[in-house]
């Protein structure tokens, strides 16, 4: 069986706001829908990524802000870091953990700097939206086996 992620569901407290904030960043827009003034659907699609991300009115119970741990592969996390400070996202340094797995919540073990052996799946970089937001960048050039 395939199971295929097609959608996250984030919420915002300014549809208007987050839709022009992701356009910005490049993420193409797929669809908006508004169904009167309680019911709005907008979806967005990040460059080169077949799932896409869902906000507006009504689709979503959480606190604005409250998505985090949303990761965005890239192959050049320095370039994809200075594309989106280009685009006005207000990305952070590049970083690794210093355990070397994955990466701590919040900002804990974070060393400054990409992985010393640039290690597939060990560098990182994040930025919010407007809302607060998550996301975080993390470099792969070759997927791990089965992948």
């Amino acid at each position: 069986m395939d199971l295929k992620l097609e959608v996250l569901v984030i919420p915002v407290s300014d549809v208007d706001r987050a839709k022009a904030f992701y356009e910005k960043l490049g993420f193409r827009p797929d669809a908006d829908f508004p169904v009167g003034d309680s019911f709005r659907v907008v979806q967005v699609t990040p460059p080169g990524s077949e799932a896409s991300i869902i906000f507006g009115n009504g689709v979503s119970a959480a606190a604005p802000g409250s998505a985090q741990g949303m990761h965005l592969i890239v192959t050049d996390i320095e370039a994809a870091r200075a594309e989106l400070l280009a685009r006005g996202a207000d990305v952070s340094e590049v970083w690794h953990d210093a355990d070397g797995v994955f990466h701590h919540a919040g900002t804990e073990n974070r060393v400054a700097g990409p992985h010393p052996d640039r290690a597939d799946y060990g560098s990182f970089a994040s930025f919010t939206d407007p809302d607060g937001n998550e996301w975080t960048l993390q470099e792969i050039v070759t997927r791990a086996p089965g992948r």
